[in-house]
């Protein structure tokens, strides 16, 4: 899949539509042999720096989440993304793909793999979430703020306040703090005011039962919450290779993007 390509494979914003949202989009190539997923607040846009490294070497597609950047879901009734990227998938590749998901895209991608393994061939998780866990009280008391600044109409002090969490420390004195700053200033917050999201079960119960090869990356100064996760998904996971990125924190693909890009290609490579 990788590193076959002569220069840069070229690229097209589409907007596929799937049952109940239309899907804002950005391929490289026909048939996606990936599928990169953004992380809470962001959009396809925070996959640019990893995206400019990749050039030539992968046909893939990265899209908006339902209701993030520019995707429109068509009404309020609940949903999952992980449902949403099986229509992705059904609209634009109908084989198996790799799937490289970021926070709370590698919590989607790593349930999606559990739902439907016939549809990943690998899978590559950043700082990932995870679907159901129980997030401890530094994080409640650090995101309640956020909350009722954006539902008591203040959404410019939530933002602040959000681009200011620690999750972001590391990036924000980074040379990506720009663009994670432009990112947070995008983001409309309408998750903030109302998440639609169908409950699910919670994935740690059933990680022992992924069927496909993945790859964790961390950052060491990364919260404490995904540095829980990742150690929960090391010990249970069957298949899974871990690399710790020192010194670095949440946002990877941002911060050391030239470094995450070689460990995906060694990684696709085999």
């Amino acid at each position: 899949m990788s590193g076959n390509y002569p220069g840069s494979i070229p690229e097209k914003v589409t907007t596929l539509h799937c049952p109940g949202v239309d899907i804002h989009a950005s391929q490289r190539g026909e048939r996606p042999d990936a599928v990169f997923l953004h992380g809470f607040s962001g959009s396809l846009q925070v996959w640019d720096p990893l995206w400019d490294e990749l050039d030539g070497d992968v046909i893939a597609l990265r899209y908006d989440l339902r209701d993030f950047g520019a995707s429109r879901a068509h009404d309020e009734r609940e949903f999952s993304h992980s449902e949403d990227l099986l229509a992705v998938l059904d609209n634009c590749a109908p084989g198996p793909v790799d799937l490289v998901g970021v926070s709370m895209g590698g919590a989607v991608a790593l349930n999606f793999a559990l739902d439907h393994p016939q549809r990943v061939r690998r899978l590559v998780l950043i700082s990932p979430a995870i679907t159901g866990w129980e997030w401890s009280d530094d994080w409640r008391a650090l995101w309640r703020p956020i909350i009722e600044q954006a539902r008591a109409g203040n959404m410019d002090r939530a933002r602040q306040l959000w681009w200011q969490h620690p999750l972001f420390e590391t990036t924000r004195s980074s040379n990506a703090g720009p663009a994670l700053r432009a990112s947070i200033d995008r983001f409309a917050g309408r998750q903030w005011l109302a998440d639609h999201q169908l409950p699910d079960h919670p994935d740690l119960d059933r990680v022992h039962g992924l069927a496909v090869p993945t790859l964790l990356l961390t950052g060491e100064r990364d919260f404490s919450d995904f540095l829980r996760i990742a150690d929960l998904l090391a010990g249970a996971a069957p298949d899974l290779r871990r690399l710790t990125f020192p010194a670095a924190g949440h946002l990877l693909q941002m911060e050391q993007p030239r470094a995450v890009a070689g460990e995906l290609r060694a990684f696709w490579s085999g």
